[in-house]
This record gives C-alpha cells, structure tokens and sequence, in this order.
C-alpha cells in the first residue's frame, strides 16, 4: 500500500499522522507529535513559525526512517485566520502574530464604523470577530504599514507552511473562507472589501480548490531530508473543515461539534445562510472540501481547561485526566455557571481569578477548589452548546436530533457524557483524529483514490470505530439550563 503524511498543527499542538489505504478501509497511525504555542513577546503574541518548521522537519525524518512504503503525498492543515507576510524575495518578514495579540483588539470596532455589520456578513457570510483577518489585517496596516508595504504575498498559515515546502503560493478555500475577506458569492478575495481597508487585493495569494495538487517539495527539502520529491496536496487547510470531511455523517438531523482549543458546532448546508436570524446569534458560513458550506458557530473549548492546568502546574499541582474526571464528579454538580464565550475569558491573565470574579461578580458561589472550577468550566461549556444548538434549530428551521463530535477532546468520555446530557440529544463521537483523517481523505481523492466526500465518509464509518451516547434522564440538567439561559442573556447584555 501507499501512505500519505497528513500534518495536523493546531493552536496548542501538532502531529504527523501516516494513512494507508487498501481499496477498502483507511489505516491511521501516528508518527511524531509536537508542543505549538503562541510566544508573548514586548506586548505581542506571535507563532513561532520558524519551529513549527524545524518540527515538520523533524517529523518528516523520523517518518522516513519508520516507514518503508511508498509515500503518495503529504497536506498541511491548521487553525484558521492568521496568517504569515511574504516580501518580493519570497523571505518571511516576521514572525505572524497570533489571533489572541492585543493590537486585533479595536481594530473591528474600526472597521465596523466604515462598513455596517449587516454589509458585512451579507458580503461574506462571515460573524464578525476581532481575530478575523480582515481585522488584524487593518490593525497592522496601522500599526506597521512598512511591513504591508514591503509584502508580496499574504499566506494563511497552512499555504505559509505548504510555501516553505513547495515554494507555491496559493491560498486553499476552506480557510480562506475563514478570513471574512472572501465574497460568498463567487468564493474569491472581496476587491472592495479590501479596498475599504486600505489593502491591496494583490498581496493576498490566489484561491484555489481542496483536493488539488499545490506543488511539489522543493530540492532543498528533498536533499537536506535525504528523499525523493514527494506531491503536496491542498487538503482541506482549515482544520474544522477537514475533521468535518471524517465524520460519518448520514441523515438529516446532525450537527457537528469538532472539538479542540475551539469548539465549532455546526451544520452541513449547500448554500450559505445569511439571514438576519444567522447574523444575529453569530452564526458563520465557511468552506468545506467538496465546495460546499458549512453554518457554524466558533465557541470556545480546551482553552479554560488549557489554562487552568497551566496556572496550577506553576503551583505544583498537576493532575491527569483520570484524577481531573474524579474530583469533578466528587463536586456538587449546577453550583455556579461562567459564560465561556464572554470577552474576559478570551485572553486573561490569570484564567482562575477571572472565573471566581465573574461568580462573584453574577451572585454565585464563588469556585474555591480545583474540583468546584473544573465543574464549574465543564459544565458551563456544554450547557453553552446547547444553547447554540437550540438557536441553530431556529436559523435552519430543522430539529437536530444528533450531534457528531470528532477531535482529541472526544476522548474524555466524562466531556462527551455531559454534551449528550446538557443537550438532550444523541451523541456519535469518532472518530478521535477527525482532522488528520479528513486531510487524508482530501489527499486519497485528489490521488484519484477514493472518488468523492460521500465515498469518504462510508469508507470512515467501516474503518474507525465510533461511540454513542445517549442523554441521561436527569431533572437537574434541565433545571440548570433554565438558569443558565438566564445568566447568558444577561451575559449578552453586557
């Protein structure tokens, strides 16, 4: 059989995974896995670029040394809307900044003076959010216009990465759609809307389809790694379209919830949605591997949990996930409830003490002891996603009735338990690396492997196993919804 490499980096780690296909059922198996955090650095927050390099580098080799078969092709995916400079000598500029970097913060307000939000989400089909590129793009055309100036080409950052290898710049759909910079209608870079801004639309590289062919690596690569020119696909680039393109979706009905750092819930439609009702409850249209949509909202996930361990572990304290899923059950379940997509959460400096003020602050029981907060977190997080399923159902005018959940989160079973409970519905969960697998599914097909998404996907359900949840008949969820529904509008209010 022949693999392909499907690289998967997202906002706090990266692997390498190697797919194999035998006609009939897809193989996966890890090869190399890498630590990627943002760096604060003199009031920025940037991405070390230059290391995720030297890992993909180093994941290349370890794989070439693991493995004696044949290697097809290899695709990169990552988080969405950041992005890397590219001056006329091809040379990266600077190391990007990250999509939590203070300087983003004003800039949508900005912007939205010029151009109403209604125009703007009717233009793009994009919710409007201070890490969009559209709006770190004009934070830094202020506050560093030399460095637009001096650029060639803007890559996101799975074509920045696919760049170094290749050579090639191009910018993949799905996350170009991730942007809020590409018109709904004919998929390519608003010329308007960046007229609007004071950018030219010739810094952005060209968009071009997932499943295709973006180049081939470069001899510098091959000599330095000791191998033989090997195709780079452009997979689906934007992580959540990829693990969306590996969940074994079949009828009416389901959502999706791929689930990381970020949770996106969404649903699959063919046509964006850009109504009032959409734009209101902060619903997003972005792309997905076969052309199409989807309708999603970006709340946020792992980042509390991310956080916390982070605090406590400069404390001494460092617990694993079977100790944090026994102190959570050991702590008194509905006692207090957090707003997890509130601003104050998005990059505090001391994530603990901004959930006990926000208790505080809300006339709650404040968490004390890392068993009430992990509660606390946990149960705020799913009760949240219920409430945008809830309003999904109303801009979709459907029930859903099943929730697919992919990514590494699912393997926290006490997590997927809880969704199925707070939400009332039947949970699917797997399978775990949906990201890697849907950048490999993207791979297989323009290999001329596998045919189309839908083939894919009966290919997935008999290659990966999968799990079910169902609700669990508890009053109390319920009951703590209703409150928690309370607190939220409220929340929004502020």
């Amino acid at each position: 059989m022949k693999g392909v490499w499907a690289f998967d980096i997202g906002a706090s780690n990266g692997r390498l995974m190697l797919s194999r296909f035998d006609g009939e059922r897809l193989f996966l198996e890890e090869e190399y896995r890498f630590v990627n955090e943002p760096i604060s650095l003199m009031n920025h927050l940037y991405w070390d670029v230059l290391n995720i390099v030297r890992e993909i580098k180093a994941a290349m080799l370890i794989g070439l040394k693991r493995n004696h078969m044949e290697l097809a092709s290899v695709g990169i995916d990552t988080w969405g809307v950041d992005f890397g400079l590219i001056s006329k000598t091809g040379e990266l500029l600077a190391n990007p900044y990250c999509y939590r970097d203070p300087q983003n913060d004003q800039a949508m307000e900005q912007v939205l003076t010029r151009i109403p939000e209604k125009e703007l989400f009717q233009l793009t089909g994009v919710a409007s959010s201070p890490i969009n590129t559209l709006f770190q793009l004009y934070a830094l055309s202020n506050s560093n216009p030399a460095l637009i100036e001096q650029s060639e080409s803007l890559l996101l950052t799975p074509n920045l990465l696919t760049y170094f290898l290749t050579g090639e710049k191009q910018n993949e759909y799905t996350i170009s759609s991730t942007t809020q910079l590409l018109s709904v209608t004919d998929q390519d870079w608003s010329k308007g809307l960046l007229q609007e801004i004071g950018c030219s639309h010739e810094i952005l590289a060209p968009v071009v389809k997932p499943c295709t062919t973006s180049g081939y690596t470069l001899p510098s690569i091959n000599g330095e790694l000791q191998m033989s020119r090997l195709k780079v696909v452009n997979v689906g680039g934007h992580d959540t379209a990829s693990a969306l393109a590996a969940l074994p979706i079949e009828k009416e009905g389901s959502a999706f919830m791929s689930c990381g750092t970020w949770i996106l819930i969404g649903v699959p439609v063919k046509k964006p949605v850009t109504s009032d009702e959409a734009r209101k409850n902060g619903f997003t249209n972005e792309g997905t591997i076969d052309g199409g949509y989807r309708l999603q909202k970006n709340l946020m996930g792992m980042w509390f949990l991310q956080q916390c361990r982070t605090i406590w572990k400069r404390q001494g304290v460092e617990f694993n996930y079977a100790e944090e899923k026994k102190l959570m059950m050991e702590a008194d379940p509905f006692r207090s409830f957090i707003d997890p997509d509130h601003h104050r959460f998005f990059n505090p400096e001391h994530m603990i003490a901004e959930i006990k003020r926000y208790c505080q602050e809300t006339n709650q029981p404040i968490p004390h002891t890392p068993a009430e907060i992990l509660r606390c977190i946990l149960e705020s997080l799913v009760l949240k996603y219920r409430f945008v399923m809830d309003q999904l159902e109303r801009v979709i005018h459907k029930r859903i009735s099943t929730v697919h959940m992919g990514g590494g989160v699912i393997q926290n079973e006490l997590f997927c338990q809880f969704v199925a409970n707070a939400t009332n519905r039947e949970v699917i969960v797997g399978p775990v690396e949906a990201s890697s697998i849907g950048n490999a599914i993207a791979q297989w097909i323009a290999l001329g492997e596998i045919g189309n998404l839908q083939e894919a996907r009966s290919i997935v359900k008999r290659s990966f196993d999968v799990k079910h949840y169902q609700p669990a008949v508890e009053e109390g969820w319920q009951t703590a919804y209703e409150s928690f529904k309370t607190l939220i509008e409220v929340s929004e209010d502020d």
